[in-house]
């Protein structure tokens, strides 16, 4: 066959399956239009991780939307990135529980109907989280929480020597205990091996104390680490404990077969909550709440409790009880399987967990003031 009559075959045979394939969309002209338009985007303001495929891919496709993330470490960090923001610059915002209320109070986020969200399949400790609600108002959904304590390389430490900050101290440990560099968690901890039984509602003898007993500890750190700092450090071996942290970062690792762990000391541990508002003036706010009733179901709930960047427990029954069916290696190993009496929930009503909140007598300023004298010493 020659090239004439080849290119003219190719030819032929190319306008053949056009034609067939223009009547094919002809013939159902409504069928899959949301498919071929333009996905709308949807911007998000969270830590790592929240706008990943394996989270958000399935409700994307659903309604034809692409995220675009804006990622963040530390509240503080949220919060100077709004500031510095128009207002609608985020459709959806995810922060920490501590810091709802300051996002409220500077009209960052807007009101949202409770009816729109599965309350009545959450646990009863979820259902009217504290700052969450303002004179009976609600203003952003909980969709995930876990619990800090002690990280640790367990060829390094066991698990009884681990169950006490104390360990931080260890001698074996000298220039390997690390810190995730926030002051909230670290301090909390600190304030919980004083014995407070309110970490952050302490009054000023307590919180000397608190900054004395945080200085003995300055010898024992090798670092201060940012999120991708604190992984590589503890997966490396250069870190053989962490404060400041929880499964959040170890489980991600222990998954990936890295010889960490975490465990909830003696003293007791912290609990980090997030939640997802819709920030105020998006021209998105259906969609935003579309997305968060999504993820705050029993399938987007699972989605969130194994997300790849770092895993959480939640707070929808439900989801207990679909990750048990879909995953339950990791349903037990972050001790969510409801007919275990040790479960994470029973750890909260134990009295074992206390909330991750902004300091009550002294300033958040106080604080973190106290944190960078305390990394510079």
């Amino acid at each position: 066959m020659s090239d004439l009559s080849s290119s003219s075959g190719t030819r032929r045979h190319f306008l053949k399956g056009a034609t067939a394939l223009a009547g094919g969309v002809l013939a159902t002209p409504f069928l899959n239009r949301r498919a071929f338009a333009q996905p709308v985007e949807l911007t998000m303001l969270a830590w790592y991780g929240h706008a990943e495929p394996d989270v958000v891919a399935a409700f994307e496709a659903e309604h034809n939307v692409k995220f675009k993330p804006k990622y963040y470490t530390g509240g503080d960090n949220m919060l100077g990135l709004i500031a510095q923001s128009p207002p609608g610059t985020f459709d959806v915002i995810l922060s920490d529980a501590e810091y709802v209320q300051q996002l409220n109070a500077a009209g960052y986020i807007e009101e949202l109907d409770p009816a729109d969200y599965p309350f009545g399949e959450y646990f009863p400790e979820f259902q009217q989280f504290p700052g969450h609600w303002q004179d009976g108002k609600l203003f952003s959904v909980l969709t995930r929480f876990g619990f800090l304590g002690v990280a640790y390389n367990t060829d390094a430490i066991t698990e009884k020597e681990a169950s006490t900050y104390n360990v931080y101290w260890s001698e074996k440990l000298t220039g390997k205990v690390g810190h995730f560099d926030w002051h909230l968690p670290n301090l909390g901890q600190i304030s919980l091996l004083q014995g407070n039984a309110s970490p952050y509602d302490i009054d000023e003898d307590a919180w000397e104390a608190v900054q004395e007993k945080m200085m003995t500890l300055r010898p024992q750190i090798g670092g201060f680490f940012d999120y991708g700092g604190t992984f590589s450090s503890l997966q490396s071996g250069q870190m053989l404990a962490m404060a400041g942290i929880g499964d959040w970062i170890t489980g991600t690792l222990e998954r990936n077969g890295a010889k960490v762990r975490s465990v909830i000391p003696e003293e007791g541990g912290l609990q980090w909550t997030e939640s997802f508002s819709i920030g105020k003036g998006s021209a998105k706010a259906d969609l935003a709440k579309k997305w968060i009733q999504y993820i705050t179901s029993a399938q987007g709930q699972v989605k969130s409790a194994t997300m790849a960047a770092y895993p959480a427990l939640i707070p929808n029954k439900a989801g207990w009880e679909l990750l048990s069916k879909e995953d339950p290696a990791e349903a037990k190993r972050q001790g969510m399987l409801l007919d275990d009496p040790s479960n994470a929930v029973e750890m909260i009503r134990q009295g074992r967990i206390k909330y991750r909140q902004l300091p009550f007598q002294q300033s958040l300023e106080d604080w973190n003031d106290f944190w960078s004298d305390y990394k510079g010493a």
